[in-house]
């Protein structure tokens, strides 16, 4: 039993630290290059889950855009 528990520690196999980070990076890259798209979909989501302007105005996309201008 010791045997197979020592064995298991041992092994390389899996995920690693650095290959998280490099999904994690890339899908963060994707939602940037697509946020006008996610945003123009998730407000046509809302429009016809809510059915109400006040939310659509507060996710508008070019509010999201001035008000989170990257410098």
């Amino acid at each position: 039993m010791k045997y197979l528990f020592k064995r298991f520690l041992k092994e390389d196999d899996g995920l690693g630290t650095v290959e998280i980070v490099i999904i994690v990076a890339v899908l963060v890259g994707i939602a940037l290059i697509f946020r006008d798209a996610i945003i123009t979909f998730v407000t046509d989501i809302m429009k016809s889950v809510f059915d109400n302007d006040t939310i659509i105005k507060d996710v508008n996309s070019g509010n999201i855009r001035i008000d989170n201008q990257i410098n």
